[in-house]
């Protein structure tokens, strides 16, 4: 596990790419916030975390299996994961922070040859929401 990237994996490389070349500005990974969010809009006060369907469990998901061997480590972790989720989202915001989750099925499947409407649905939350 300690090969696996935490940060700059290539489905948030091209959801920052994508956001930058809109116009957005953000800060990477801040440290100062629970959970060191993937994609930080201060302008906003929007937080966006870009997360993988495996390690979080995005529901419905085919990449979100359990894998056969170790089963009970495996759901411990998974679970363990989803709960620091629920607790870094509730910190966050109770301290005034919206929160946006993209699922890294949406950016490698979904939007992978229109990423445009991806930033579009992002885009119109971040209005709604200001």
């Amino acid at each position: 596990m300690s090969k696996i990237p935490s940060k700059n994996t290539k489905p948030e490389l091209i959801l920052r790419k994508a956001l930058f070349s809109r116009g957005f500005r953000y800060r990477v990974n801040d440290r100062r916030l629970p959970g060191k969010p993937d994609i930080v809009l201060p302008k906003y006060k929007t937080i966006i975390f870009l997360h993988g369907c495996f390690w979080h469990r995005h529901e419905g998901c085919k990449y979100a299996y359990t894998p056969k061997t170790n089963t009970q480590f495996w759901i411990d972790k998974f679970n363990s994961n989803t709960e620091r989720d629920k607790i870094n989202a509730e910190k966050l915001t109770s301290m005034g922070w919206k929160i946006l989750t993209v699922w890294e099925c949406e950016i490698r499947h979904k939007y992978k040859h229109d990423i445009e409407s991806l930033i579009d649905k992002i885009e119109e939350a971040l209005l709604v929401n200001s």
